[in-house]
């Protein structure tokens, strides 16, 4: 019989990883020994977190990002293939969503190999959720455009989209939140609402949902911090 592949989550940046993995999906992931990661290094530092005992050196990984081609992919699933449980583990939170183990998924699918999600936090979901904007409809719009001008018009299309009803979730990266944020300020409406999510599940989360206008008297100091952006 063939393996399976498990989704395994990873802390959003936090070594406090029983507030937000559960201990069954915690077994799952200490029995595993064949890994398609987005980056070893990390990889390996979260599984000798969760068990300061585990056996790296038996353990088997492959790294997968946006360079890897269709055939290397194919590859890492032959343990699977051949009746091996694979792990499939992204920098953060849960893997196939703003990352690179998606195609791996796919991939997985068409060899009719099982894909299994585990349980984990996922900052996405938690900002949503979090933010009193519409979870009943809503779009995950990823990484916005990094040039001033692109940006600032794609900003004006999600708002245009969150007026019709639909939530606008996206993201940035550390570096770049406080431009990005600066960018929203001045485009957006000022009646239009906005959640600012940052550093979820860590101790210096912060969470708050204020219209434009609101923003502009308060503006947060977001340089270096992870954040999640929810517009409607």
């Amino acid at each position: 019989m063939a393996g399976k592949i498990y989704l395994i989550p990873v802390t959003l940046g936090g070594d406090d990883f029983r507030y937000v993995i559960p201990e069954k999906v915690l077994e799952v992931t200490r029995g595993l020994r064949f890994f398609v990661v987005e980056n070893i290094r990390s990889a390996r530092r979260f599984l000798r977190l969760i068990d300061k005992a585990f056996p790296i050196d038996e353990s088997v990984f492959f790294e997968l990002n946006e360079h890897t081609g269709e055939k290397e992919i194919s590859h890492f699933l032959e343990p699977a293939i051949n009746g091996s449980d694979i792990g499939l583990m992204s920098e953060a939170g849960l893997p196939g969503i703003a990352d690179p183990g998606a195609r791996l998924i796919e991939i997985a699918h068409k060899k009719k190999i099982r894909v299994t999600p585990l349980a984990g936090p996922s900052s996405i979901i938690m900002a949503l959720i979090s933010s009193g904007l519409n979870g009943q409809n809503f779009c995950f719009n990823g990484y916005l455009p990094v040039k001033p001008e692109e940006r600032a018009s794609r900003l004006k299309e999600l708002e245009k989209r969150s007026r019709e009803g639909y939530a606008q979730i996206f993201m940035e990266t550390p570096y770049r939140n406080q431009k990005m944020l600066d960018t929203i300020l001045s485009t957006c409406s000022k009646e239009t609402l906005l959640c600012i999510a940052t550093d979820i599940t860590l101790p210096t989360e912060s969470i708050r949902t204020m219209s434009i206008s609101g923003w502009r008297s308060e503006i947060p100091d977001l340089k270096d911090r992870f954040v999640v952006f929810v517009l409607q």
